[in-house]
């Protein structure tokens, strides 16, 4: 089988989506299925390290100038997308693949303009969403007007519809899309996590000592990008309320982009009391994981994504701060401590809770690290596959 994959963004970049993008064309060929990713002209490419035969296909550098690789809307982006229209068409075209598995609405539109140029081939498609697109460029402060917010749930709501068959990242987005009347129903695809990834880990006062972190701290982890919408700003007018409660904290903060915090770390609280590392490599997270003692996830429910990151938080079995959601729940059950309110105020307690107690520390990381084993990317390829053979 092959498996025509649009990743309509700088793919590979060290965040969230593209690890899901990722992560499942990995599981797939490791089922013996055949993948090609069609992308922008930016981005890493797969470390060798991976064993890895995926065919990354970019589209050309007409806009060389383009170089963002953080999440966001960018105006831009509409010209790179048609260019990954014209790449996805030739390789559908010439490569022939069965399924095109179009993530994100970008890349499910790309899919559907794609199979329909070429309807005598017959190739399915399938919509792989991580969020809600109005949602999601609401909370980047991309849009604004009432009347505009509605324009683009329209087009949303359209291209919710055009897959042969969806997934979901998370529970939530699940019911959304399935509000939409349709004969087939979206499907809970969960992220995953790589155990494997956690194993043979060197030491954490090796670590600690790699990364200058205070050996003797309770260290408290965010990874992730910087951006307003993944909960950054919460978590940083808490850390100066943990601070002031407890001398034995120590933050560590990694991702990109550091521009977005900057006016924070000019802070001597922050200077004293957090680590900065930028940016976090993939393959560097279970080593930045695995010394520390907590992991914090500040992301509110309103864009209706998932968290990649807890489920790596809880392979590396850590106890976990966050929100009080549905999604937060049904991944971490009583492996969590979760805020009351979406407040500075709410986090800083719910951290000091595991600060509090080693042994309530231990307690839930050893339930996370076993509830990791449920939510794998092995489990999702079967999934998938299943999924494929269905609609050819």
């Amino acid at each position: 089988m092959k498996v025509l994959v649009v990743a309509p963004t700088p793919f590979f970049s060290d965040r969230g989506t593209h690890i899901r993008i990722l992560e499942e064309a990995l599981a797939l060929e490791k089922r013996g299925i055949e993948v090609t990713i069609a992308t922008y002209h930016i981005g890493q490419d797969l470390p060798r390290s991976l064993d890895s035969h995926i065919d990354v296909r970019r589209i050309r550098r007409l806009l060389f100038w383009y170089k963002k690789l953080e999440a966001g809307p960018d105006w831009q982006k509409i010209i790179l997308d048609l260019m990954l229209v014209r790449k996805t068409f030739h390789l559908a075209r010439t490569w022939k693949p069965d399924i095109i598995h179009g993530h994100l609405h970008e890349g499910v539109l790309i899919g559907f303009i794609v199979k329909q140029a070429l309807f005598w081939r017959n190739i399915r498609l399938v919509a792989d969403f991580h969020g809600s697109l109005t949602k999601e460029m609401v909370s980047h402060s991309y849009l604004h007007a009432t009347l505009m917010q509605r324009f683009f749930g329209m087009i949303e709501h359209r291209i919710d519809g055009l897959g042969d068959r969806t997934v979901a990242s998370s529970w939530d987005n699940v019911e959304r899309i399935n509000m939409i009347p349709r004969e087939q129903k979206a499907h809970i695809l969960l992220d995953g996590t790589r155990l494997s990834m956690f194993e043979n880990l060197p030491s954490v006062i090796i670590l600690r000592d790699t990364f200058h972190i205070p050996k003797e701290k309770i260290v408290i982890t965010y990874t992730g990008a910087l951006i307003a919408n993944k909960g950054i700003t919460l978590l940083l007018e808490a850390i100066p309320l943990v601070c002031a409660q407890s001398s034995e904290v120590h933050f560590v903060i990694a991702g990109f982009p550091v521009d977005q915090i900057a006016v924070y770390l000019k802070r001597d609280i922050f200077k004293k009391h957090v680590t900065i590392i930028s940016p976090l490599p993939y393959f560097t997270l279970p080593k930045v994981l695995h010394m520390s003692d907590i992991g914090v996830d500040p992301k509110e429910s309103n864009t209706r994504q998932a968290s990649g990151k807890m489920l790596q938080y809880m392979g590396a079995g850590l106890p976990v701060v966050c929100f009080d959601t549905e999604n937060n729940r049904k991944y971490l059950d009583d492996g969590g401590i979760y805020a009351d309110d979406t407040t500075p105020e709410s986090l800083a307690r719910a951290i000091m809770t595991l600060v509090a107690s080693r042994e309530l520390r231990e307690a839930k990381g050893a339930i996370n690290r076993k509830r990791a084993g449920l939510f794998s990317w092995e489990a999702s390829a079967e999934q998938l596959e299943k999924l494929y053979r269905e609609i050819i």
